[in-house]
């Protein structure tokens, strides 16, 4: 078996090649840094001191005006939105969504 020897790179070769390994060193340490940022940014998601909505479990009983039926329910942004039809008046109440506290009433009446 005969081995190939390669030549010497030449000074110009040896100055690219450097050039180059330190470019793909940037590029490394730079895809690592990205990737760790990321990272961090989920973990701080996860554990930030706020309970997620879903896991929080309440039992709330909210009373109703007598005669009153609820028309329909929606969820806007932060708010839990009932519209009630009591003997013809529409009332609008708005609940927290994460602690079903009310957050205020707004009703519609006719005027004389």
């Amino acid at each position: 078996m005969t081995d190939t020897v390669a030549p010497e790179p030449t000074p110009e070769q040896a100055a690219l090649f450097a050039r180059v390994r330190r470019m793909m060193l940037i590029a490394g340490l730079t895809s690592a840094l990205a990737v760790a940022v990321v990272l961090i940014a989920v973990g701080y998601r996860l554990y930030r001191g706020e309970g997620s909505p879903t896991t929080a479990v309440s039992d709330v009983t909210a009373t109703l005006p007598k005669g009153a039926r609820i028309v329909s329910t929606a969820v806007a942004g932060e708010r839990l939105v009932v519209t009630l039809d009591t003997a013809g008046v529409i009332e609008i109440r708005t609940f927290d969504a994460k602690t079903l506290k009310p957050a205020g009433k707004l009703r519609f009446v006719s005027e004389p």
